[in-house]
């Protein structure tokens, strides 16, 4: 369990410093209102972790551990839209058209409505 963690952790610090890096280059070369340093994160690291579970289906080319490292770790910090994309890459694979929506509808209006009550949470208290 402490080696996972350790997996985990460190995959999770370089995919961070990645997802700094992205935004930093893209929105100092990019002048818009438009996040397209998140955009672009998000799409990077959902290409990324397909990659990574396609090469994890593939049997012998990504041990368990490097999985972990990859996916969850380095595209867990780069970006958590990876692992929503390929949850409804999956979803829709398997043409669970229910799941599918319920996942993206979901996530988005309750995503968005966590963002609000969030803020009026902290302007309430401060």
């Amino acid at each position: 369990m402490l080696r996972t963690i350790l997996l985990v952790g460190s995959g999770g610090f370089i995919g961070s410093v990645m997802r700094y890096l992205v935004q930093y280059y893209v929105e100092k070369t990019l002048t818009s209102t438009f996040p397209w340093g998140t955009f672009v994160a998000n799409i990077a690291g959902s290409f990324i972790i397909g990659v990574v579970f396609a090469l994890a289906e593939k049997g012998n080319l990504l041990s368990a551990e490097w999985r972990i490292f990859l996916a969850v770790g380095i595209c867990g910090g780069f970006t958590t839209f990876s692992s929503f994309a390929y949850n409804n890459f999956s979803m829709l694979s398997d043409k669970a058209w229910g799941s599918l929506l319920l996942n993206v509808g979901g996530n988005l209006f309750l995503g968005i409505l966590a963002v609000y009550l969030g803020v009026i949470l902290v302007r309430l208290i401060f």
